[in-house]
C-alpha cells in the first residue's frame, strides 16, 4: 500500500469528520486521560499522520527525553507500516524523519515566550514551518485562561494545529460536557476536547467531548489497538 492510501484510509479521517474537518490551523485540541492510557501515542499516532503527507510537526516532550520521543514513533511508525502493508518504507521512513522536530523542556523551564523564540528560530535559520505543533505533558492544573490565550496566539501566528495531552485522575470533577478536571475550567478557550479510557478488556476508547462550538457532539467510533498502539475504528 503506498503511504497516500495509508493515509485515505487512516482512522483519523473518521475524527477529522466528526469535528467537522479536522481541528483546524490556530486552534487547540487536547486529549485527556489518566497517567499510562495512551495519550503519547494519540499524538504521534496524529503526527505521524501529518508526517507521511509531508507536513512538517514539532513535537514538545514535557515528560519524556528526546531518545524515548523518537522511539515512539520509530515503533509506531514500523506498526503501522507493517500493520497497512506499506510500500517503500525506509524511504518513507526517511521522509518521516525529515518533517520531524523535537524538543525536549527539561524540568519546570518550559515557558509559552521560550516556544514562540523556538518556532520564530527554526523558521528563520531551518527553514522549517510545523503545520502541527504537539506539545506533550503540559501542566494544565498551574494553566491559566490568559496561558492557553498565549498558546492559541502562537498557534495562529505559526498558522500551525496545536494538539495537547492532560493527565486526569480517577475523582477528578467533570462537568456537563464531561469534560475532566484540570482542563473542565479552561474548556472555553479549547476547540476539540477528547477523552480515553481504557475499558478494562479490549483496549483504550476515545470520546469526543467538544466539537468547536457544535451543540451536539458526535458519537466517536475509535479506540487505540492494545496491541499496536495504532488508531482503529470501533
Amino acid at each position: 500500500m503506498h503511504r497516500k492510501e495509508v493515509n485515505e484510509r487512516s482512522p483519523l479521517r473518521l475524527l477529522e469528520s466528526s469535528i467537522r474537518g479536522g481541528l483546524g490551523r490556530g486552534n487547540i485540541g487536547v486529549m485527556i486521560a489518566r497517567h499510562g492510557v495512551g495519550k503519547t501515542a494519540f499524538l504521534v499516532g496524529v503526527a505521524l499522520d501529518d508526517l507521511m503527507r509531508g507536513q512538517n510537526v514539532l513535537h514538545v516532550s514535557l515528560e519524556h527525553p528526546v531518545a524515548k520521543v523518537r522511539e515512539y514513533y520509530d515503533e509506531l511508525f514500523m506498526e503501522l507500516a507493517h500493520d497497512r502493508g506499506l510500500e517503500d518504507v525506509w524511504k518513507v521512513r526517511l521522509d518521516v524523519e525529515r518533517h520531524r522536530r523535537i524538543h525536549r523542556y527539561l524540568g519546570n523551564v518550559f515557558a509559552i515566550d521560550k516556544l514562540r523564540d523556538a518556532l520564530a528560530f527554526m523558521k528563520r535559520h531551518g527553514d522549517f514551518v510545523p503545520s502541527a505543533i504537539m506539545i506533550d505533558g503540559f501542566e494544565f492544573q498551574a494553566a491559566t485562561p490568559e496561558d492557553l490565550r498565549l498558546l492559541r496566539e502562537m498557534a495562529r501566528e505559526a498558522d500551525a494545529e496545536l494538539w495537547m495531552s492532560a493527565v486526569t485522575h480517577r475523582e477528578s470533577e467533570r462537568n456537563d460536557r464531561g469534560i475532566p478536571e484540570p482542563v473542565a475550567h479552561l474548556e472555553t478557550e479549547i476547540d476539540v476536547v477528547l477523552t480515553m479510557a481504557h475499558d478494562g478488556k479490549k483496549g483504550v476508547h476515545l470520546t469526543l467531548r467538544k466539537d468547536h462550538d457544535s451543540v451536539e457532539v458526535p458519537d466517536l467510533k475509535l479506540a487505540l489497538d492494545p496491541t499496536t498502539m495504532l488508531l482503529v475504528r470501533e
